[in-house]
């Protein structure tokens, strides 16, 4: 086996290099402060593996994204998001008759506890939905205490999973509508997911559309070890429910440099129609380096080179605005920075596409979803692969609780001074 050799003080050591099945290799170096007194600093994790995992697999420099193996492309395409969380979950492809049995299990999970719909009701109609979503989670945890153990049987896991699928589902709704001041609408088991969840939301649409949001929930079902999927292991690192653990990913999600990405796509369409709604202007000052002014939707962290969920999602994008015949000033503008960015060398040059943040904004706006519930419905999408990331933390023997170390930079040792002589 290879080494990754450090020499420290004029002494060389030898740490083991891992490789992984997509030839990904890492230097473990759990040994590294026991052996030198050294710790490695690493803000933001950008270059620390906290986990190995056999869930998704991710090339930002080539664009490539795989659940258990299957290309993005495939599963958008041919799945649906029920599947997907199948996959996820299992790690292989159901049967028709899993399927249909875990789509039914789903389903039984139709109505939420009648506490839970009263919080809801009861939350102040000023509250943001994130943190509706992150509390009646957790909550969620008195009605089913049986599962809040750590170390769930299999039959418990496999009701976390589809009781998480169907709740969430139903909390999303519930959320929407009361804020709205609207009454709720009961799930009806016979549709499908998405359908379902559109008639809860209280939305009409054609099952073109309803596919179109299937597969923008297969695009967000998982995403390597990001904020929100690394903080629900860190949670869960520490023997925590899964309830604790998925509320605590909601609440990491909430931030507008995760999961409130798309609602910045619409905050600067709204900046650019206050400014006229020039989208060729917009560019303009996107490319000034002293104009404070910035394009939300383009580009990506992890995608050096294109986010290939957001070729996926635009022919969805594409489709429901076809389909809702939507007229829109904001809708409008997005299309046009679309069209002026794609065709400009400044932002080819730099690989700044439209990421799957930009079109999402598009979606659920074309859809009446207003702003604030933008973040909620990624967290919907993101429910498989939260819950599958919990359980394979849980059944992963090396799980340790997480414990990060840090290089103290403050005062040193001081004597205390009465405050009358200070």
């Amino acid at each position: 086996m290879s080494k990754f050799k450090i020499e420290v003080d004029g002494k060389t050591l030898e740490y083991p290099i891992l490789v992984g099945s997509e030839n990904e290799k890492a230097v473990d170096i759990a040994k590294l402060r026991a052996d030198t007194g050294f710790i490695t600093i690493d803000h933001g994790f950008l270059n620390t593996g906290s986990c190995a995992s056999a869930i998704t697999f991710l090339d930002g420099e080539l664009g490539i994204l795989r659940y258990r193996g299957y290309p993005i492309e495939q599963l958008a395409e041919k799945s649906s998001f029920v599947e997907v969380a199948y996959l996820l979950n299992w790690g292989k492809l159901p049967t028709s008759a899993e399927l249909s049995a875990f789509e039914k299990k789903v389903a039984s999970f139709s109505t939420l506890p009648e506490y839970i719909t009263k919080m809801i009701q009861l939350m102040p109609k000023t509250t943001h939905p994130m943190a509706i979503a992150s509390a009646i989670t957790v909550a969620l945890s008195g009605h089913y205490p049986e599962l809040n153990n750590p170390n769930p049987t299999p039959a418990q896991k496999d009701e976390i999973f589809a009781l998480m699928l169907g709740q969430f589902k139903i909390i999303t709704a519930a959320i929407h509508r009361t804020l709205r001041g609207e009454a709720l609408v009961a799930s009806n088991p016979t549709l499908s997911y998405c359908e379902d969840f559109m008639s809860m939301m209280g939305m009409k649409a054609s099952k073109d559309v309803a596919k179109a949001l299937d597969v923008l929930l297969i695009l967000h079902a998982d995403h390597e070890q990001n904020c929100s999927t690394s903080t629900v292991r860190v949670v869960g690192s520490s023997n925590a429910s899964i309830f604790a653990s998925i509320s605590a990913g909601i609440d990491a999600l909430w931030g507008p440099l995760h999961g409130g990405a798309n609602q910045e796509v619409l905050e600067m369409l709204e900046e650019i129609q206050k400014a006229g709604g020039d989208a060729h202007k917009a560019l303009e000052r996107a490319k000034d380096k002293n104009d404070t002014f910035k394009l939300m939707g383009f580009g990506h962290r992890v995608y050096k080179n294109f986010d290939p969920r957001a070729k996926i999602i635009k022919k969805a994008c594409d489709t429901v605005l076809a389909q809702l015949g939507v007229k829109d000033q904001l809708l409008d503008i997005a299309k046009g920075l679309e069209e002026k960015a794609l065709a400009d060398d400044y932002f080819k040059s730099r690989n700044l596409y439209p990421n799957v943040d930009f079109y999402s904004g598009i979606i659920y706006r074309a859809l009446g979803i207003p702003t604030n519930m933008f973040t909620v419905m990624f967290a919907l999408g993101r429910m498989p692969g939260w819950l599958a990331q919990w359980k394979e933390l849980r059944e992963t023997k090396e799980t340790k609780i997480a414990r990060p170390r840090q290089v103290y930079n403050g005062e040193t040792v001081r004597e205390y001074v009465d405050a009358s002589k200070r």
